[in-house]
């Protein structure tokens, strides 16, 4: 598996994760919704700490930076 993500990528997606559980700890969103974005933020750690995004080979996009 080659790197697709980028540094600020990654951060954004590490942000939004614990925004969500931010959310969710405090009962800001309950429910189904909830669970949604609970499951996304967990997912968006995974793909932050292993630096590859399945949906970014499916559209052929790559925000890591060039090595020269």
């Amino acid at each position: 598996m080659k790197s697709n993500m980028g540094n600020t990528d990654k951060i954004i997606r590490i942000l939004l994760a614990v925004v969500f559980v931010t959310l969710f700890t405090t009962k800001v969103i309950t429910g189904v919704l909830a669970l949604v974005l609970i499951v996304l933020g967990g997912i968006f750690l995974a793909t932050s700490l292993i630096s590859f995004c399945p949906l970014y080979r499916v559209f052929g996009w790559n925000t890591c930076a060039v090595k020269k």
